[in-house]
């Protein structure tokens, strides 16, 4: 799994971060989302990358299987 943001279509709504914040944060200067981590491993994280795609408004999270 690769986890893939359009960072240039992000609205910092930041609903990816409540999904994982393992996964995710937000850069300080304007919000936009950016990935802890492209490859995560194990059901847990996987299935959170997968939410925080399913949440974020601007439908700008990719995952690829």
């Amino acid at each position: 799994m690769k986890i893939e943001i359009d960072e240039d279509r992000c609205i910092a709504a930041g609903n990816c971060v409540l999904a994982s914040m393992e996964l995710f944060d937000q850069r300080d200067e304007d919000g936009v989302a950016i990935i802890l981590n492209e490859h995560p491993e194990g059901e847990t994280l996987q299935a959170e990358a997968r939410k925080a795609a399913a949440v974020c408004p601007a439908n700008v999270i990719t995952i690829v299987e």
